[in-house]
Parts: structure tokens; C-alpha cells; sequence
């Protein structure tokens, strides 16, 4: 098929030599790299930053990701607002919350392929788990700088929304483990204080926190994050896990509550259920146990099919990955199309 030289221009030299990026790139967004600079930024991590022409600056991700950041924000907001009609404020900001915070954008980077592509030494991948979510963000402003908003909204409602998450479930479901959490000891009277154990900083100098959720004078549960937010939310998941699987952890905190009062009570509220691990698990939890196991607990109503949480379990159709031919075929269309 004969093309004019115009259209040529625009595709030949970047499919010749990055055949790779264009296809995996194209799989990702369902559309192609203007400026395929903007993207190769987007996927240089911090530990694999260039000097730029100046030689005075490091070329990574980081600045893109800043960027990225705002426009993200700025188009799940405007997607939540106009999907839920009538909601209010803090029904909104939520929902928000979910779509944006750290661990769906890691999982979302997983899913799509895009971790895969980021350029890091080994050694920083093995401690910044949080790379994958990052490069996403990066994506976003790589997306506003080449091609604008409109796009940005495009990749989001068509490739994210549309093929990997429900937004009305995503929004059904409560992901504050320390409401949660907070909301079953105040029913049983259960003495809880979250204690941050250590906060200092990493290699890249930003701050760090664990913190330790500490029920009747007893750990619970343990979490490590970027905010003592973050930090609680991790704790809370785990001790409310370990609360479930752990009978004699629960008979314990129970135990120690009788000797603090004077008086012997039995559970007014049942332990809230929680789906997955959690991600700051101790590495001497005690093994699992039915909770029904332990003869001071009430029995158990079956837990549903459904989990009550926004738990990451609906993020999982991997966009299929098409051929470089199919890719370059394809762009010769849009060429022609735009033109």
C-alpha cells in the first residue's frame, strides 16, 4: 500500500526503530505516541536517570509523575462527579480515593504491562514497590503533554474503567480498615491505640512510618507506609485479619479487657471481614485458625460471596497485546484517518 511522503514522516523512523514501545505502548492506551519522548520518560525510573543535554539536571520520571498526579486527579474526579449524580462530597471524594491511592495504581501498572516496561536498576526494583504506580502516574502527564486532557480521559474511561474495574463496585465497597476496625472495639468495648513505633526516612529521603495497632495492651497488627495515614490503614487491615484467623489472639485481647474491667463479656459485634493479605504482614504470624474454633466466640454467620471491601479483586483483564504488523497497519489507517 502506497502512503505520501507526509504520512510516511510520521510513522516510518519511530516503527523502524521502536517497534517494541510503539506495540506495547499501543496495547496499553489503544492509541499511538505523538512524541514518543514524553513516554520513554515516563518509564525511567529515578535509580535509571540520564543527564540531560545541560548536564546539570537528572532526566527521570519524577517531574512527569508530579504532573500526572494533578491530571489523574483531575479526570477520575470529573468522571466520578458525572457518574454519580446526586452523590455528595464525601461519597465523591472517596470513591476518588479508591481510583487514585498507591495500591490500585500499582496494581492497575501490573495489570496493563506497565511495570514491565519501566527502566530500573534490579536493587531499586526489589525496594520500591510503589514503581509501577508511579510510572502510571507518569503515563498520565506523558498522555496530557503529547496528545492533551480529552486523551487522558479517553485512556481512563475506555482502557481502565471499561475493561478492568466497575466503578459502582469499586464505590460499594469500604476500604477504611481503621473505621472498621475502630467501629468494632468501640461496640465490644475493647480498649485500641495505634502507636507509631519508628518514623525516619528512606534512600531517596522521603518519610516513613510503622505503626503498630495495639488492642488491651496487645499487638495486633503491624504496617509500614509513606504517612502515618497509611501506615494505620495497613495496621488496622492486618489486625483485623489476624482477629479473624487467630482465636487465641482474639480470646487474648478478650481475656486482658475481663482484667482491666473486673467483668467477663462476650462479643457484642463480630470481627468485620477482610479479603487478602496484608501487605505488611509480620513474618511470625501465628497460623491460621477457624475462627469457630475457639469456644468463647459466638458462631460465625458465613462469610459472603461477595467481599465487603475494595479489595484490588476486580482489577484483572489484561488488554490483549497485538502484533507489530497489526500495529503498523494500524497506524497507517490513523494516518490517513488525520489526514
Amino acid at each position: 500500500m502506497r502512503i505520501n511522503s507526509i504520512i510516511w514522516d510520521k510513522i516510518k523512523l519511530p516503527f523502524r526503530k521502536e517497534k517494541e514501545l510503539f506495540s506495547a505502548l499501543y496495547a496499553i492506551m489503544g492509541f499511538y505516541p505523538r512524541r514518543i519522548g514524553y513516554y520513554k520518560l515516563a518509564l525511567r525510573h529515578r535509580s535509571a536517570s540520564r543527564r540531560a543535554g545541560d548536564g546539570k539536571r537528572s532526566e527521570n520520571n519524577e517531574r512527569l509523575e508530579f504532573l500526572g498526579d494533578a491530571i489523574l486527579g483531575a479526570v477520575v474526579g470529573d468522571i466520578v462527579y458525572k457518574h454519580f449524580e446526586g452523590k455528595r462530597e464525601g461519597f465523591l471524594t472517596t470513591t476518588r480515593s479508591k481510583l487514585v491511592q498507591r495500591e490500585t495504581l500499582n496494581r492497575l501498572a501490573d495489570e496493563i504491562g506497565l511495570t514491565a516496561l519501566v527502566q530500573a536498576h534490579l536493587s531499586s526494583e526489589t525496594h520500591n514497590n510503589n514503581m509501577g504506580g508511579n510510572a502510571f502516574e507518569a503515563l498520565m502527564g506523558a498522555i496530557y503533554l503529547d496528545r492533551g486532557y480529552r486523551d487522558c480521559k479517553r485512556f481512563i474511561e475506555k482502557r481502565i474503567l471499561k475493561k478492568m474495574l466497575n466503578l459502582d463496585r469499586v464505590a460499594a465497597r469500604d476500604s477504611n480498615y481503621k473505621s472498621r476496625l475502630l467501629e468494632w472495639s468501640q461496640k465490644n468495648h475493647v480498649k485500641i491505640e495505634f502507636r507509631t513505633v519508628t518514623q525516619k526516612r528512606d534512600e531517596k529521603g522521603n518519610p516513613t512510618f510503622q505503626v503498630i495497632v495495639v488492642l488491651e495492651g496487645i499487638e495486633a497488627g503491624t504496617g509500614r507506609g509513606y504517612s502515618k495515614k497509611e501506615s494505620q490503614q495497613k495496621a488496622a487491615h492486618e489486625a483485623l485479619r489476624q482477629l479473624r484467623k487467630n482465636s487465641k489472639l482474639h480470646d487474648s485481647i478478650f481475656a486482658a479487657k475481663g482484667s482491666r474491667t473486673g467483668m467477663e463479656e462476650s462479643p457484642v459485634m463480630a470481627v468485620p471481614a477482610v479479603s487478602g493479605k496484608s501487605p505488611a504482614a509480620p513474618a511470625d504470624a501465628s497460623p491460621a485458625q477457624p475462627l469457630s474454633a475457639s469456644p468463647s466466640l459466638p458462631q460465625q454467620k458465613q462469610a459472603p460471596t461477595e467481599p465487603d471491601e475494595f479489595d484490588l479483586s476486580d482489577i484483572t483483564a489484561r488488554p490483549k497485546v497485538v502484533s507489530k504488523e497489526d500495529v503498523i497497519a494500524e497506524a497507517e489507517a490513523s494516518a490517513y484517518a488525520e489526514n
